[in-house]
């Protein structure tokens, strides 16, 4: 029980841009649920019926991370980056990731501390809620730390090079569209 609290915080917290691109679900909609531990649905219970909200919270933030680096940088033929660009956004995703992991060490300390103080026969609500407030500080300094890097690659593309990003999110964006709507 110790580790499903922490487990479905980290999930929900860390999971919700995978849920953004999990398109399982609205590929098989006939499949029945499946029972699980104490009646819930599905595999996973809750996070079953979560993934369609962690999706739609997600969608508007993919334009924004289809600018990632790293993204950038392994379809650098494609968009026929300079060297120049090649160096400035190698810059930019080792600066972005140095913060990101930074921020995701401190979350994953608070998440350990939260888990102990929960562990006491009587919780310390005031230690959980710093421990929870810390969390999702720390999650917001990765987040973020993800999100200025991709407006920072952004800013180093040209005008021709956004198009293109901006076609390949809109084709993606078409397809699960699609995908949702079989």
């Amino acid at each position: 029980m110790k580790a499903l609290g922490l487990i479905t915080i980290s999930l929900c917290c860390i999971g919700a841009p995978l849920g953004a691109q999990d398109t399982t679900h609205a590929r098989h909609p006939a499949q029945r649920p499946r029972v699980g531990m104490m009646g819930q649905r599905g595999e996973h219970g809750e996070m079953d019926d979560m993934m369609p909200m962690m999706r739609e919270m997600m969608a508007p933030m993919m334009r924004a991370m289809a600018y990632n680096p790293e993204h950038l940088l392994s379809r650098k033929d494609s968009l026929k980056l300079t060297p120049d660009q090649i160096t400035r956004l190698t810059a930019i995703q080792t600066s972005a990731k140095s913060a990101h992991d930074a921020a995701a060490a401190d979350m994953k300390a608070h998440m350990a501390a939260l888990s102990v103080a929960f562990q006491a026969a009587s919780p310390d609500s005031n230690a959980l809620r710093m421990h929870f407030d810390a969390v999702h500080a720390a999650m917001g300094k990765a987040h973020w730390a993800m999100l200025s890097a991709s407006a920072q690659a952004r800013a180093a593309l040209t005008d021709a090079q956004r198009q293109r990003v901006d076609a390949w999110v809109n084709a993606m964006e078409q397809r699960e569209g699609h995908e949702h709507t079989m």
